[in-house]
């Protein structure tokens, strides 16, 4: 058991989060996660429709009676998505904690807050943070230039982003990107976080419903086996490293080339069926973090957390109460 304002906000036993992940976000993962202590989110557009998150929602709940999240992602698509009836699938299913991303959340703080819902927003930026905190929600998630996923386009890593929002915001803030150990989490605690978020740690667990393969990739992975793709188009992603995000890096590369030139390489639907269900690590895009280098084993969600909070403990008891300050 750890307490701090952020365990004690969303009554969970260890600063340790699952955020929200496009294929991987579902009860299969998020029930093990809180049954851990930790607070993982179900990932609403992973399901198809509002009602099938409602029904994702009760069988996380008939999985577990700890608390766990949704997120929900805002961003434009190329098919209008009904986030009115998502949002509504959230509140009538009794959640009580909403990680919000993409675009600002205040339209959709006030029927979440109405609910009793607490929200955590994704942010890439200390502005961004700062202007979350400012409509009124109850924690930051902050990811530095590590994380899986869409990092912005500052390039600012973990280590300057977390101090320097840590200056700035009086809400709880989640440390995200590169984490995976815990070493990382006491740093991020030193830095000024809360707790940290982990994607890529998660996805690399016996209970994550992805294929074997992908598990052992990430293994085998060192934190040189990410890539930025997108970059061009102003919308950075870090993947992993493989012969599709190599192509479209190459692609991407030449002059006045467009998205439309790498669509049919960054379909969703190739990276969600081809790599994560099918296993074939050569069939499509796939998201990891550079945390890759950290993680040497497959484990269960328990096992992980239980490691990481046993790590913490030694680091500070062990490397940290070796330094003497003296005056000078």
């Amino acid at each position: 058991m750890f307490s701090n304002r952020f365990t004690q906000t969303f009554g969970i036993d260890t600063p340790i989060v699952c955020g929200g992940m496009t294929g991987v976000g579902t009860a299969d993962l998020i029930a093990p996660v809180a049954e851990a202590g930790a607070l993982g989110f179900l990932t609403a557009l992973t399901q198809p429709t509002p009602q099938a998150l409602a029904d994702e929602i009760s069988r996380c709940k008939e999985m577990t009676d700890r608390p766990f999240g949704v997120n929900l992602t805002i961003l434009p698509t190329v098919q209008p998505v009904p986030y009115d009836e998502y949002l509504s699938a959230i509140v009538d299913s009794g959640v009580k904690v909403v990680e919000t991303a993409g675009a600002n959340p205040a339209p959709y703080l006030p029927a979440l807050k109405a609910a009793g819902i607490k929200v955590i927003h994704k942010a890439v930026s200390v502005r961004h943070a700062v202007k979350a905190q400012s409509v009124g929600v109850d924690a930051v998630s902050v990811d530095g230039f590590e994380c899986a996923g869409h990092p912005g386009e500052d390039d600012v890593p973990g280590l300057i982003l977390i101090a320097a929002a840590a200056r700035e915001l009086t809400v709880p803030i989640i440390a995200s990107g590169g984490f995976a150990t815990g070493s990382g989490l006491v740093a991020a605690l030193a830095l000024g976080a809360d707790a940290i978020n982990m994607g890529t740690r998660f996805v690399a667990t016996q209970e994550a419903p992805v294929h074997q393969s992908v598990k052992d990739q990430i293994v085998a992975n060192t934190e040189r086996d990410t890539v930025l793709v997108f970059r061009k188009f102003g919308n950075t992603a870090r993947v992993a490293r493989n012969s599709v995000s190599e192509e479209i890096l190459e692609i991407s590369s030449r002059p006045d080339t467009t998205f439309d030139d790498i669509a049919h390489l960054a379909s969703g639907e190739r990276g969600r069926h081809g790599v994560l269900r099918q296993g074939d690590m050569e069939a499509g895009m796939w998201w990891a973090g550079q945390s890759q280098g950290l993680i040497h084993e497959v484990l269960t969600c328990r096992e992980v957390v239980e490691t990481i909070m046993a790590e913490a403990r030694s680091v500070v008891s062990a490397r940290l109460d070796a330094f003497a300050f003296v005056e000078a």
